[in-house]
């Protein structure tokens, strides 16, 4: 998802940080596709992941297509973004070649020097961490791994630059929950929990917010609140950053419904044929929430003519 919300916003936004995640648009609207070659999730099939199994120089021509037609922004803009990614070298779920892939897919549109790519670390499909968590190698919920590792850390001074070093004491900020259906009506309905969070640090909040940046902080599959509470986001490292750094860390909640089980973002159109797109449900209302925080007023929305009913491609 944050591949996704980053390269359909790339107007908007200035890097990313991927753990275990693969190249845009991969699973081009296919459950199928999604579970075999973004990943290795399927009951059914046989995993088919191999280097180059995304089909880069397809996805790159639907990207540019979807630029064209205005439904994501230039991908050209992603030529300024700072990008952070970890392929844990034991990760079952996303093996290496599918974040090979992606990386391959930024090299398309930005120079070397503005990626990093950590592929070393022994941890399994998880997000890393230096002080909480499972054994490195360990799969299982609440997939936060202790690897001797600040993968959040990492990656916030990549995007952001040089940091203070952060909160070593007790969170000074505080979580604030918010109703989601204010930025997408019935989001129970298109796999969006009820109740969103923000992290505030106090110097965000006495001085009203001016002056702070805002991260985007998206869970993972199995990371939502109904599977394994606030963990996630008292866990994953971020907060401690945050808190010496004038960040504010949005933490959006997707929720399991039918064709979503395990409560994962839309990367695979359980929701909505136009899930990667800027007009996509969980795609706008997100845009929503960081535009309020920013101050920004929203922009009209976008309907792609290229779009048939049942799916985008």
């Amino acid at each position: 998802m944050a591949v996704q919300f980053q390269v359909a916003f790339s107007a908007t936004v200035r890097g990313a940080g991927i753990i275990a995640g693969g190249p845009y648009f991969c699973a081009q609207g296919s459950v199928y596709t999604a579970t075999t070659r973004c990943s290795c999730t399927s009951d059914v099939f046989a995993c088919r992941v191999h280097p180059g199994g995304t089909r880069i120089a397809d996805l790159i021509v639907l990207t540019d297509w979807f630029a064209a037609d205005g439904a994501i922004d230039p991908p050209e803009e992603l030529a300024s973004h700072k990008v952070w990614m970890l392929s844990g070298s034991v990760d079952s779920i996303v093996p290496q070649p599918v974040m090979t892939d992606l990386y391959n897919y930024y090299r398309h549109y930005m120079a070397a020097s503005q990626i990093v790519y950590r592929r070393m670390l022994p941890a399994e499909h998880a997000l890393p961490t230096d002080q909480y968590g499972n054994p490195c190698a360990h799969l299982g919920s609440p997939y936060i791994n202790n690897c001797t590792y600040d993968a959040a850390g990492q990656l916030l001074q990549w995007i952001y630059g040089p940091l203070l070093p952060r909160n070593s004491g007790p969170p000074a900020g505080r979580v604030m929950a918010f109703v989601q259906s204010e930025f997408l009506p019935f989001p129970t309905l298109h796999g969006m929990a009820t109740v969103g969070y923000l992290y505030l640090p106090k110097s965000c909040e006495d001085s009203a917010g001016a002056g702070c940046r805002l991260h985007v902080a998206f869970h993972g599959c199995l990371q939502d609140i109904d599977s394994i509470g606030t963990t996630f986001i008292d866990h994953a490292g971020y907060n401690a950053w945050a808190d010496s750094n004038r960040l504010m860390i949005l933490y959006p909640q997707a929720s399991a419904i039918a064709p979503n089980p395990q409560a994962c973002w839309d990367w695979f159109a359980y929701d909505d044929a136009r899930y990667a797109l800027k007009s996509g449900h969980q795609m706008a209302a997100v845009k929503r929430m960081v535009d309020r925080l920013t101050g920004v007023q929203p922009a009209a929305s976008v309907s792609p003519s290229r779009c048939r009913p049942d799916r985008c491609i």
